[in-house]
């Protein structure tokens, strides 16, 4: 064989490689063939035996198993351009799923529509609770808006914000905006004490940690002690800050401690000394701790003051919710249940959007 010759069966490097038939992939037809006869063949055979009215529970997971497997093998040959696509589908299309089971089993007689109504009509109670005005409790579910132009011209603009204020909504974000503020960010400031000083952090984590378990309904009758309005808004913006406060002075503490030495080590090296150690390695190392417990903290925030609202609050969401239970109305129990849920997704989209704009560097 001479020099430079290629032996027999074995390509050229300029000569293109041939696919292995075996690894090539399948068609996404074929692939999702056998799943789409399986999905027939099981939801043929449970309606035409009748079983599905006594394992309806078994039904739904047998559907959400094969919807999974053929997610799974339509994101396999998704191509990079349609990702968000196919994720946003995923996020968006599997509640839809869930509220036209929850509408089916209801409707079939399987759940007691006396306290799982169909969501059509919790989304009609929705809507009354939207377009209505209460004269007993002189509230609304967002206010009336529409009426913000007439209100304008007559009063001013005590009137537009009397229309506005009269909102269980508003009422509920402005309680939550308030005591996020102020419980997070003296608490970030002591983490970030507690994590770098080994003296502050032994004097008040032990107590930090004893008060942080107390369950912050039970000491909201201790904070109403504390002013002299004990039905005002001062200690429902207080309870909510203390709750935000001993999560984020934990987090932050944590996430301070936990900051790579080889990024102070650099920043030294750089001649990086006090405050400019502090800005520029210690507080974008700590960022991505600190934001994750702010996202915890802000869920924490909202299922606090709704708790409050049940309790002491003639305006709010959680006091819309726990009046419509009182009077048997669930329709709009589980409407205003559905409007918490929008405010947390609400309220953690525009924490992240704060996020990227604070942590350009961090897009993960």
């Amino acid at each position: 064989m001479s020099a430079g010759a290629v032996p027999p069966g074995i390509p050229a490097i300029d000569e293109p490689l041939e696919q292995d038939p075996a690894a090539r992939r399948r068609p996404l037809a074929r692939s999702l063939l056998p799943l789409a006869a399986a999905a027939l063949v099981w939801n043929l055979l449970l309606v035409a035996t009748g079983l599905w009215r006594h394992v309806w529970w078994l039904w739904l997971f047998g559907d959400f198993l094969l919807i999974v497997l053929a997610a799974e093998r339509i994101g396999r040959v998704v191509p990079p351009r349609r990702r968000k696509l196919y994720e946003r589908t995923l996020a968006l299309g599997f509640p839809v799923l869930a509220i036209a089971a929850w509408q089916l089993v209801v409707d079939a007689g399987i759940l007691n529509p006396l306290w799982f109504p169909q969501p059509t009509r919790i989304a009609k109670a929705l809507w009354e609770l939207t377009v209505s005005y209460d004269r007993f409790s002189q509230t609304s579910l967002i206010g009336r808006p529409w009426l913000i132009p007439q209100a304008l011209s007559a009063d001013g603009l005590a009137g537009a914000w009397k229309l506005i204020a009269e909102g269980h909504v508003w009422a509920t974000l402005g309680r939550v905006f308030a005591g996020f503020v102020l419980g997070a960010i003296p608490g970030i400031l002591l983490g970030i004490v507690m994590g770098i000083n080994q003296t502050v952090r032994l004097m008040l984590d032990t107590t930090l940690s004893a008060i942080y378990v107390l369950p912050k309904i039970a000491i909201f009758p201790i904070v109403m002690l504390m002013f002299a309005d004990p039905f005002g808004e001062g200690p429902k913006i207080v309870v909510v800050a203390l709750s935000v406060f001993f999560l984020m002075t934990i987090n932050t503490m944590a996430g301070v401690r936990d900051i790579d030495p080889v990024f102070l080590m650099a920043g030294r090296n750089y001649g990086a000394r006090g405050l400019q150690l502090f800005r520029h390695v210690i507080i974008p190392a700590a960022m991505p701790v600190i934001f994750a417990g702010l996202r915890l903290a802000l869920g924490t925030a909202l299922i606090v003051i709704i708790s409050v609202e049940f309790l002491r609050a003639k305006q709010g969401v959680g006091y819309m919710t726990f009046y419509y239970w009182e009077v048997l109305n669930p329709e709009k129990m589980y409407a205003g249940l559905f409007v918490v849920m929008v405010l947390g997704v609400v309220l953690t989209m525009a924490l992240q959007w704060v996020q990227r704009k604070v942590m350009p560097w961090d897009r993960g």
